[in-house]
């Protein structure tokens, strides 16, 4: 798990409460604010996701290269 994950994830959270809060107050404004934090963190979460994804397929692909015997 990296930063961008962690960080996304709490974004996403922070604006479903927001959004929460929002409908609770009857307030559109923070209902739209804490949705748009929700798109923020998701995007932010599958950005941290794709680097994590890469990250893994070059240490695999590193660690098949090791394993292969040279002749």
């Amino acid at each position: 798990m990296n930063k961008d994950q962690v960080k996304g994830a709490t974004k996403d959270a922070a604006g479903k409460v927001q959004e929460a809060a929002g409908k609770l107050v009857n307030s559109k404004e923070q209902q739209a604010k804490g949705i748009s934090k929700q798109v923020e963190g998701s995007v932010q979460k599958n950005y941290g996701d794709a680097k994590e994804d890469v990250k893994d397929a070059a240490d695999d692909l590193q660690n098949t290269t090791r394993r292969t015997p040279r002749p």
